[in-house]
């Protein structure tokens, strides 16, 4: 996300960091590689250049220079600005003061507009509601043949009532069994087209005037720049939005439509898609990206995806197993398993502060297939050997390769890498319970 963004304004600020003091030239200097950076990214002209106008009227006008550390607060001074620029505080769905909360989805083709209308499904029935989808395409048969897959796949009802219906009586019908089924919030996918058409945005203006829309979102997609924020800004023009979903921001190196569009609409990103799962999407804290951005990790969605996944009675469970030296294969597979369910391990560590620079780890490939071949070999050892690994002797282990598709010597290493791992673990709750400091660590092979 944003990686070559972040990489050349990390590059940048890492010369700021290697002077001692700072004149009124080199930030100049450095404002200028800033700009160019930002126009590099597709970011709108006029939103770099007032950017980088606030950035240099607050680090040459507030003394900064003469300060004990000028680099740190140039770099404070662009994050707090960036901040801004990506929407300030986290702009969070309007909820209505009667249920249900009606939330109109619309979108051009391509965007991925029903997924994420699923998506978001998905997020509210996690959070114990009971939302509703609504087929509003009634122009496409295959449209809401899409959305009921997915409403199937994320086990939310989708209220439809064939195609060739007019988009506003699918509305107000599903309306009355929201009511009368409890359902809150209901989500209307409503019908997109290849491009933006009178027809288009006048079904929407009739929709909206003809049910009580608390919210209206639209489906952008990150990876086509400064189209995306033309298309927001027609809609807005039109609709008067009231958010941004914004897609494939995991694929998005540049970051040009995220940071340009609350400037260029004054609308907000409310949500973004970090992943093509359908519990890849999640609300957008414009601090958290900015910090990302910059190199500064993202502990806070870090602790809430952990959250998330591991069970804190399981946390404490292995804990006590940790301590007691009894962590075996079985456990190691488990935890694999809640590790993967976090995400892809590139957006992980991206959120880990100090990481968030792909250049610091060219040596340690990410591999994502690597997880699927140790899980394959774990699941080809009885819960015996995974309980006992001592066991596995020659004749076990050519087994073991057979039946996950690996060789021997991967199985090999595979258990080398266990073995070493509690050796760590040892080390790490002898010392601790013996009160000693930590003189060496046992070498972890990756």
């Amino acid at each position: 996300m944003f990686e070559s963004l972040s990489e050349k304004l990390q590059n940048v600020f890492a010369k700021l960091r290697s002077r001692g003091g700072l004149t009124e030239q080199e930030v100049n200097d450095a404002l200028r590689e800033v700009r160019l950076v930002l126009l590099e990214a597709d970011v709108n002209f006029r939103v770099v250049k007032d950017f980088v106008g606030r950035v240099k009227e607050r680090a040459i006008g507030e003394d900064i220079l003469k300060g004990l550390n000028p680099a740190q607060q140039v770099i404070k001074i662009v994050n707090e600005e960036l901040v801004t620029l990506l929407g300030g505080e986290q702009a969070k769905l309007n909820i209505a003061s009667h249920p249900p909360t009606v939330i109109m989805v619309s979108g051009l083709h391509g965007a991925g507009k029903t997924t994420n209308v699923a998506k978001l499904a998905l997020m509210f029935k996690k959070q114990g509601k009971k939302p509703l989808l609504v087929a509003g395409d009634v122009y496409r048969p295959a449209a809401i043949k899409q959305l009921q897959t997915l409403g199937e796949q994320v086990g939310v009802d989708v209220f439809d009532i064939g195609d060739k219906q007019d988009a506003v009586a699918v509305a107000k019908a599903a309306m009355n069994s929201a009511r009368s089924s409890g359902n809150d919030p209901v989500l209307i996918d409503v019908a997109g087209r290849l491009h933006i058409d009178d027809e288009m945005m006048d079904e929407l203006k009739r929709l909206r005037e003809a049910i009580d829309v608390t919210e209206v979102l639209l489906v952008v997609d990150a990876m086509t720049g400064q189209d995306a924020v033309n298309v927001a800004q027609q809609f807005n023009e039109a609709l008067s939005l009231d958010g941004v979903v914004m897609t494939k921001m995991d694929g998005d190196a540049r970051g040009g439509a995220a940071l340009s569009i609350k400037a260029v609409t004054g609308k907000p990103i409310k949500f973004i898609g970090t992943s093509e799962k359908m519990d890849g999407i999640e609300p957008f804290y414009p601090d958290r990206m900015a910090s990302r951005i910059l190199g500064m990790g993202d502990v806070l969605s870090l602790i809430e995806k952990a959250q998330e996944t591991f069970d804190e009675e399981q946390a404490m469970a292995m804990e006590r197993k940790f301590r007691e030296n009894k962590f075996d294969l079985n456990d190691y597979l488990s935890q694999l398993r809640q590790m993967r369910k976090m995400g892809p391990l590139d957006q992980i560590i991206g959120m880990i502060p100090g990481l968030g620079n792909m250049n610091k780890l060219k040596d340690a490939k990410i591999d994502e297939k690597e997880f699927g071949r140790v899980e394959a070999i774990l699941c080809s050892m009885t819960n015996t050997e995974r309980r006992d690994p001592t066991i596995l002797n020659g004749s076990r282990r050519r087994r073991i390769a057979d039946g996950s598709g690996t060789s021997v010597q991967e199985v090999n290493r595979l258990i080398n890498q266990f073995n070493e791992m509690k050796k760590m673990i040892r080390a790490m709750t002898g010392l601790e319970e013996s009160g000693k400091r930590r003189k060496r660590m046992p070498n972890f092979p990756f």
